[in-house]
């Protein structure tokens, strides 16, 4: 009886403990390789050749944890730290955990909420879209569609449901975009210093459908630029048909009052892209379109894939300027000599640079990826 009894107490108490487990995993994506990469215009040219790295993947280390909390919910953790392979330096502006810094909650039944820095609903839902995965520089599909390209926001809470046959919704919000959130400033009888609201704040939400080889995916960003009272919008539609002998992708978008993020950059800083020499963009409004493929070729993969950026107004700044379409040819191959390591080769044509008559950028290279 006595044995019994003992018996009866140590299930119980290995039974707390199961239900108060606890697992952190640790990972990691190093990618480099050698390329080259020119821009050139109107009186002026810009080019190296050397070292890439976080081509296909942005090179990262993490970690991700789980706490069994019973009945179903769990509490979540993962902190994502971005870096440059070439000098170890810190990705992201230098931030420690540049990528993602999240705390939250899941469960299988009403899905999950995560509080923090982290990406956008757009970025989440898009990955699938892309022939290049969201990677692989300017043939990145967020050379034209920019809300899709893993922004990332600070200071987010966000929530996405449970999948329900191939179907998800997520919604988030921002306090601020980027850096801590600031109080507001209101001082009474100095009009001039009163700021109000000096947080940039966002708004993300989407819907989309996984399930066998279809993938649909739909989005809409706002970025309210506190500082001026621009509020930046994004939508887009996309969708990709696996036929096993290819798979087939299209996407069409539409962004208005800005462009989330800078299209393709300069390769030093040392002269700007943008439209309208940096200024802001209200007003501006511009298309966007993909259309691309990926097929399995032996142990790899081709990737190929066409882009353009099509303006429809200017910028309020720039009522007069004449932007030309943006359109960017990309085409790739991976080949993988292990579940964690693979090689890659990469060459993309872009003219017409963030809608400016005659600039032209390419970018080609070869790496080597391993993920741990």
């Amino acid at each position: 009886m006595k044995k019994t009894l003992l018996a009866a107490a140590l299930a119980l108490g290995f039974a707390g403990v199961a239900q108060a487990e606890t697992s952190v995993t640790l990972y990691g994506i190093l990618d480099g390789g050698i390329g080259y990469q020119q821009i050139k215009g109107d009186g002026f040219k810009t080019r190296k050749t050397g070292m890439i790295n976080g081509v296909q993947s942005g090179n990262r280390w993490g970690l991700r944890g789980t706490e069994d909390l019973g009945n179903g919910l769990q509490a979540v953790f993962q902190l994502e730290s971005g870096f440059d392979l070439g000098t170890g330096n810190s990705a992201q502006g230098g931030r420690l955990f540049g990528r993602q810094a999240t705390l939250g909650l899941r469960s299988d039944a009403w899905g999950q909420l995560d509080l923090g820095r982290q990406s956008n609903i757009g970025s989440k839902y898009f990955g699938a879209i892309d022939p290049f995965a969201q990677g692989f520089g300017q043939a990145n599909i967020g050379t034209t569609f920019g809300s899709v390209n893993t922004v990332r926001w600070d200071n987010m809470v966000m929530y996405q449901t449970p999948s329900f046959s191939g179907f998800q919704f997520g919604v988030g919000y921002s306090f601020n975009t980027n850096g801590a959130q600031r109080s507001s400033l209101e001082i009474d009888d100095v009009v001039d210093l009163s700021e109000g609201d000096r947080n940039n704040r966002g708004i993300t939400t989407g819907i989309r459908y996984a399930n066998g080889p279809l993938a649909v995916a739909l989005s809409y960003e706002q970025e309210k630029l506190g500082a001026t009272d621009v509020s930046v919008r994004a939508y887009q539609i996309g969708a990709a048909y696996d036929f096993e002998v290819v798979k087939v992708s299209a996407a069409f978008g539409q962004t208005r009052n800005g462009m989330f993020g800078a299209g393709i950059g300069s390769l030093d800083g040392s002269i700007d892209l943008s439209p309208a020499d940096g200024a802001t963009l209200d007003g501006l409004k511009y298309n966007q379109y993909l259309v691309g493929l990926s097929a399995p070729l032996g142990a790899g993969k081709i990737l190929a894939s066409w882009q353009m950026a099509d303006p429809r107004s200017n910028p309020d700044v720039a009522p007069d300027a004449d932007l030309d379409k943006m359109q960017v040819y990309s085409l790739g191959y991976t080949y993988d000599l292990s579940k964690r390591t693979n090689v890659y080769v990469f060459g993309s044509y872009a003219k017409d640079v963030n809608f400016l008559e005659g600039v032209k950028s390419t970018y080609a290279g070869v790496g080597l990826r391993h993920r741990f």
